[in-house]
């Protein structure tokens, strides 16, 4: 059983427009979706970062 973003939102003591609300909850279905491809992702790279070192992209 899950909880909805309204009950969540009350919980907390925050009460949106039900147009707010509307966006809220397609907005986290959107997070929801996008969590849910990660988990199922080939993540063998995820530790890889990239850093900016200025003046470092040239060769002397």
């Amino acid at each position: 059983m899950s909880i909805s973003v309204k009950d969540i939102l009350t919980d907390k003591g925050v009460h949106p427009s039900e147009e707010h609300l509307e966006k809220i909850e397609a907005k986290w279905a959107e997070i929801r979706q996008l969590k849910g491809n990660l988990e199922n992702a080939n993540l063998d790279d995820a530790d890889i970062a990239l850093r900016n070192i200025p003046g470092g992209d040239h060769v002397a």
